[in-house]
């Protein structure tokens, strides 16, 4: 079977230093682990105390991963990153510490539920800053932080936005800025201290350097960082974190020399995903390995083989076809044998993806 090799002692050397750099600017964070699906032997493994120590909180975007973190480490302090639906509130009050809301009427059944638990539920606004995607019209905002800053059990700790998620609005200075003062406002009108502007990601972390983040923005949700290496900013390394934390293998389960262009009549009917062909190429064969994974597990997309050499010929539900050229390294031995594995380095969808499935095994490298 297929399986995902995760790197454990280099995603916590990218925590620490991520910790230490956000420490320069005063910035606390929370370590987004949606990635991992909930998986309890990753987290058992990741959130030692020492790791867990220098983190504000660990997120998720979903319930049943948040109860996951909590049975593995019952005091940790947990984020709910996303509005949740009202039918949820009361395992949304039971799991989650604090939770990302937008809506008045989420907002009361939590407050609702909280009640019941005797807990105090604590909430961030999340503001509409051009992204479209969740978040409190700016001109409602005042008006809105004005129904729900008395709830009895519920504690609005500050304000928050997403941006780069969906269109890839930019975050940049004057956005950021906006929502600084949108704090500064609602805590003079209202007499009430929030404790966090909570506007940064992974795709934040190169302009604080660059002091194009305003001084206000003091805490941050990141994931990709941590556990790839990289910023959404530019898609490049950031600082000297290690972007060689997972490996994707699949088994080859057949090797055989073919023809480079199909023989007989292509109609629409497939189901698969092919890569063009020329008719050039008609008398021409290549080895094609086929290997142990397919559509139900990734998008072959966000896959980029370790061996420059080998290219994508075309995928089913669970199975996909490389090409290998002629097989031979460069001192004429045979590169691939028939059950070898290929190496891809994953993206992060592929990594997520990977992870939900359950036909994926997965390893793990700790220190």
């Amino acid at each position: 079977m297929a399986h995902l090799n995760i790197k454990i002692s280099e995603i916590k050397k990218n925590i620490r230093t991520i910790t230490r750099y956000l420490d320069q600017y005063d910035v606390k964070w929370s370590l987004v682990t949606k990635v991992f699906s909930g998986d309890r032997e990753f987290l058992r493994r990741l959130l030692t105390p020492e790791i867990v120590k220098n983190l504000h909180s660990v997120g998720d975007s979903r319930l049943t991963s948040l109860k996951n973190l909590k049975a593995v480490y019952p005091e940790i302090q947990t984020i709910y990153i996303k509005p949740p639906a009202r039918v949820y509130a009361d395992d949304v009050v039971k799991y989650a510490d604090i939770s990302l809301n937008s809506s008045y009427n989420t907002i009361v059944a939590l407050n609702e539920a909280a009640k019941k638990q005797k807990k105090t539920h604590k909430i961030i606004l999340m503001v509409e800053m051009g992204e479209l995607r969740e978040g409190i019209d700016r001109d409602n905002l005042v008006n809105f932080y004005k129904r729900v800053f008395e709830m009895s059990n519920i504690e609005v700790i500050g304000l928050g936005s997403n941006l780069g998620c969906m269109y890839g609005v930019e975050p940049t200075y004057d956005k950021l800025l906006q929502l600084s003062l949108y704090k500064r406002l609602i805590e003079c009108k209202f007499n009430k201290k929030m404790d966090f502007v909570s506007g940064g990601s992974s795709i934040t972390l190169p302009l604080l350097e660059k002091g194009n983040v305003p001084p206000e923005i003091n805490h941050f949700r990141i994931g990709e960082a941590a556990f790839f290496g990289t910023s959404p900013y530019d898609n490049n390394q950031f600082l000297e974190l290690s972007t060689d934390t997972f490996n994707f293998y699949a088994n080859l389960i057949e090797l055989e020399e073919k023809g480079i262009v199909p023989d007989g009549i292509i109609n629409e009917a497939n189901i698969g995903h092919t890569a063009g062909f020329k008719e050039v190429d008609l008398d021409k064969t290549t080895y094609k390995g086929i290997v142990d994974f397919g559509m139900l597990d990734v998008d072959y997309h966000d896959l980029t083989p370790k061996d420059p050499e080998i290219k994508f010929v075309g995928t089913t539900s669970d199975m996909t076809v490389y090409d290998l050229g002629e097989n031979i390294d460069d001192k004429g031995n045979k590169k691939y044998s028939i059950n070898d594995a290929i190496c891809f380095k994953p993206s992060y969808m592929a990594a997520a993806r990977l992870l939900h499935s359950k036909f994926i095994d997965l390893s793990f490298e700790d220190e």
